[in-house]
């Protein structure tokens, strides 16, 4: 085999396992169905868990993402400035360090794309 032949075939290779990994990969979850989680997201609002995000943010796109059409309920703080250059002075006095980050009643919080179940277990609120 020539050393042209043998790079396609690497290459062709590594194509393959590319696309097998990304078809593997999940972000935490399917996106939900329309209303699935409307009142799993309602309980979340009512134990005082507030989720703080940036619209220009990739995980916290996939955090709304796991609720689907619920995310609308959710207690919800944009923490950018419009153009996307700045934190808001709330989110600042707030110390917000990271997107998406999760703020529970008892002053917990927790950072990064969190799981359903994770949410569930912080606030007792039954997941369908």
């Amino acid at each position: 085999m020539d050393n042209k032949v043998k790079i396609f075939a690497i290459a062709v290779t590594v194509l393959i396992l590319g696309v097998i990994g990304l078809a593997l990969v999940d972000p935490g979850g399917a996106p939900a169905e329309d209303g699935k989680y409307d009142v799993f997201a309602q309980c979340l609002k009512d134990q005082g868990a507030i989720f703080y995000g940036a619209f220009w943010c990739p995980n916290c796109k996939d955090q709304k993402k796991l609720f689907g059409a619920s995310e609308k309920l959710l207690a919800y703080v944009e923490c950018s400035t419009p153009d996307g250059r700045a934190q808001t002075p709330f989110c600042a006095e707030k110390e917000i360090k990271g997107y998406p980050t999760w703020e529970f009643a008892d002053g917990s919080r927790l950072s990064g794309v969190t799981p359903l179940q994770g949410l569930a277990e912080k606030t007792a609120c039954p997941l369908p």
